[in-house]
């Protein structure tokens, strides 16, 4: 696999299309940072990291709104690839949705949001857009 952000991205988006409430994805350091963003910006109900085998797994709860039956996410957008990485200063931070949204930042003091690197003054790779 060539991009595992980018398959953690289409296992939601597509678990989100078939309206299942449980999905499970296979683990590592970034994806479980991406999960503690996503659950902390309330997109995601709740997560749990299960330790089975030597890569382990993610299982996520989405989220639905229980009248209208629709999810928490609307779109989830790649931004920095292997082929493109996409870097930025804090003073260049993307606002999704005129703030609506958040962009997700690897930065050297972790994965956060983009309004959170700009409190922080860092920038970093921009590695997706949620919203």
């Amino acid at each position: 696999m060539t991009d595992p952000i980018a398959d953690y991205l289409t296992r939601l988006r597509n678990a989100i299309k078939a309206s299942h409430r449980i999905v499970e994805i296979p683990a590592s350091n970034i994806k479980k940072e991406l999960t503690k963003v996503l659950h902390d910006k309330g997109y995601i109900q709740n997560y749990k990291f299960e330790e089975n085998g030597p890569q382990g797994s993610i299982k996520i709860a989405l989220k639905f709104n229980p009248v209208t039956k629709q999810n928490a996410i609307v779109s989830l957008k790649r931004v920095s690839t292997p082929g493109l990485r996409k870097y930025v200063k804090h003073t260049e931070l993307p606002r999704v949705i005129n703030g609506l949204g958040i962009a997700i930042v690897s930065t050297s003091k972790g994965v956060m949001t983009d309004k959170e690197a700009r409190t922080e003054g860092v920038g970093g790779e921009v590695l997706c857009y949620v919203y």
